[in-house]
């Protein structure tokens, strides 16, 4: 079984449990209207034609093992929002990434930045938890989700004013990601099968569907290390959006960083 089931597996597990605990319909009660946040920075963003940043707050990856020894989410989102990163991408699978929800909850207590709540969204229960927490963005990874399930996710997501990434690695999720008339598409530069990464898998994906991505807002995920590497995806595909997590959480300075990266 791999690694992408065994969460799947477990999450499944995890959301049962978490409905006994917590009943939809209390949930339900304390959600709130997010007024498409996530999605309205980004094209801020684009409208100055400045590189948005998507700075992800992780702790741990099934690939890679502890990527910070003394974590602390609240201080590397301080860190992020210093450097004006344009929104967060919060990691909270606790079992394979040693996420938590709580993360969600506390940085939104302090900091007003739109928050992609990252985990394996299996249920439409999640995004009411999601949006209690104060995500205003959930993630759709379409390699591992039906397409009634997918529905049913961006159904609950319009209804709240939740933005939702669909999440795909390759040009047959693509063609299932365009089915959907709106949402976020992250073209993701890792491979699922060997965790391997490349650019030029956001570069293939992009020019196979230059004609029907005119629209969307795209944003390209993983693999990022200098300011070359958001150079030459800008130049070959217009993307000016860029998930970055273990380049900025690994670094000694998230400051030096992300002048690195965008100066």
């Amino acid at each position: 079984m791999s690694i992408l089931k065994k969460i799947i597996v477990d999450k499944k597990k995890e959301v049962e449990n978490d409905k006994k605990q917590f009943p939809i319909h209390e949930l339900k009660s304390k959600v709130s209207q997010k007024n498409n946040m996530f999605s309205k920075c980004l094209k801020k963003y684009e409208e100055k034609n400045t590189p948005a940043i998507i700075a992800e707050i992780k702790k741990a990856s099934p690939s890679k093992g502890i990527l910070v020894d003394k974590f602390n989410h609240l201080n590397i989102a301080e860190e992020y929002v210093k450097n004006n990163a344009a929104c967060l991408s919060v990691l909270t699978e606790k079992k394979y990434f040693l996420g938590n929800k709580q993360y969600v909850k506390d940085i939104k207590k302090k900091f007003s930045i739109p928050i992609l709540n990252k985990d394996f969204f299996i249920d439409p229960y999640q995004v009411f938890e999601a949006n209690k927490n104060g995500a205003d963005c959930i993630l759709i990874i379409i390699n591992s989700t039906s397409k009634n399930l997918v529905k049913d996710l961006i159904s609950v997501s319009n209804d709240l004013g939740m933005d939702f990434i669909l999440e795909i690695h390759n040009e047959k999720e693509m063609e299932s990601a365009l089915n959907y008339d709106a949402g976020i598409i992250g073209i993701n530069n890792r491979n699922l099968e060997d965790f391997t990464v490349s650019l030029d898998n956001t570069i293939r994906i992009f020019k196979e569907f230059e004609s029907s991505l005119k629209n969307k807002l795209l944003i390209s995920e993983s693999g990022f290390k200098e300011k070359d590497d958001l150079i030459k995806i800008k130049n070959e595909t217009g993307i000016n959006n860029y998930l970055i997590g273990e380049s900025l959480v690994k670094s000694n300075s998230i400051k030096e960083c992300f002048e690195k990266l965008i100066k």
